[in-house]
């Protein structure tokens, strides 16, 4: 997957506005709307994931249809005015790019959120790169691709693979990195913050230093970093705060707010308190597909088979057709106390109006007990299997 710098580009065209279907399945259904925002960014509490436009999840007869422009509208008209999108994800950049440029009457660039990546180009090690002048050759490209003269947030992607692995394993559970394995994570407090550990840390300085270069020019508002494990992602911000004078704006995780595995609250007090981050965004509440009706979780999954097993014991208790909205609704109200954005993938009418009702379950606090008892059961099956708060290992070192 992904698209390298400097290749062809893809072309996506669309008929006419005015051609596009607009019924009642185009309009948001009767209820509140994501009218409040959260954190010093002002993104809403959902954030449409986009990586759905790409051939992870949809092959291009859809790409090419009209249905990443109606999905991307509804989006906006329920007031989800956020999109969370990179160059790994292949033609997604095009593809939403495309349907906001097409929407632009109605949803004029102020009114929403252009969150991208940079560094990451393809499966392979081989395809990342981190030098100053891929980060600006991508920052441009990404310009072009989504039709806009800014970018609200970019990180640099998948820091892991990167950058060094300083850990006390590369999978289960990564709390005690903020106790008594700290050191062992690279993360106690105290000088060694600054402590470049090879030369994938020097890398992902000099890509964080590239992206500051081009928000000063005011091309990138905010600069963050994402991935995958916890204790990478705060060692890493302890790190670029110690050796540039300044702390990222935001670092992005996934599933690190699940039914299965909440291990980003504490990990986000951290990240704010010590490395002085200013907004955390929490990726994947249905883990992937794990906390999804059969027949996921799919065959790529990285979940290992105890795991695997637990999610499908939680599948049963809690329903097959409440498992997905339950998650959802849970990652929702979780985040909404820590001011954390939640980031959803959708790719069709159907998963826009899903996510909302979640959203709605969540602030409803009528239905907070029925929620929570719900949550529960998903929880004490996974506490029960030992399977709460592990994750699999990453990519790079992490591996």
């Amino acid at each position: 997957m992904g698209i390298p710098l400097d290749s062809p580009e893809e072309v996506f065209t669309l008929p006419p506005i005015d051609a596009i279907p607009d019924g009642p399945e185009d309009k948001p259904t009767p209820g509140p709307l994501l009218e409040d925002k959260v954190g010093p960014f002002g993104l809403p509490e959902l954030i449409s994931g986009a990586a759905a436009w790409s051939h992870f999840y949809n092959d291009d007869i859809k790409l090419a249809t009209d249905v990443p422009l109606r999905t991307t509208r509804l989006a906006l008209r329920y007031g989800i005015r956020a999109f969370d999108t990179a160059p790994y994800y292949d033609s997604s950049e095009i593809v939403l790019g495309t349907a906001l440029k097409a929407l632009e009457l109605e949803f004029p660039r102020a009114s929403y959120q252009l969150i991208t990546k940079v560094g990451r180009y393809g499966p392979e090690l081989t395809d990342f790169d981190y030098s100053a002048g891929a980060i600006r050759r991508s920052v441009q490209r990404s310009l072009q691709r989504l039709h806009t003269e800014y970018l609200d947030v970019v990180y640099v992607h998948d820091v892991e693979f990167i950058t060094p692995c300083v850990a006390a394993r590369t999978e289960g559970d990564h709390t005690g990195a903020l106790g008594a394995e700290a050191a062992a994570y690279g993360v106690a407090e105290g000088d060694d913050e600054g402590t470049i550990r090879g030369p994938g840390d020097e890398r992902l300085l000099e890509a964080v230093e590239a992206l500051r270069a081009l928000q000063a020019e005011g091309l990138v508002r905010h600069v963050g970093i994402c991935g995958l494990p916890l204790p990478a992602l705060l060692r890493i911000a302890l790190l670029v705060r110690r050796r540039t004078g300044r702390p990222l704006d935001a670092v992005q995780t996934y599933t690190h707010l699940t039914l299965q595995n909440g291990t980003l609250l504490p990990f986000a007090a951290a990240l704010r308190a010590r490395a002085g981050v200013q907004q955390v965004l929490a990726a994947s509440p249905l883990a992937m597909g794990l906390l999804a009706p059969p027949p996921a979780p799919p065959e790529w999954h990285p979940a290992p088979p105890a795991l695997r097993a637990a999610a499908r014991e939680v599948v049963g208790a809690v329903g097959e057709r409440e498992i997905a909205q339950v998650a959802v609704a849970w990652s929702v109200r979780a985040a909404r106390v820590e001011g954390i954005p939640v980031v959803v993938g959708m790719s069709a009418l159907g998963e826009v109006h899903a996510a909302v009702a979640a959203w709605r379950r969540a602030r409803d606090e009528g239905a907070a007990a029925e929620l929570e008892e719900k949550a529960g059961r998903a929880r004490a099956v996974f506490e029960r299997t030992g399977t709460a708060g592990w994750v699999w290992a990453a990519g790079g070192e992490w591996a």
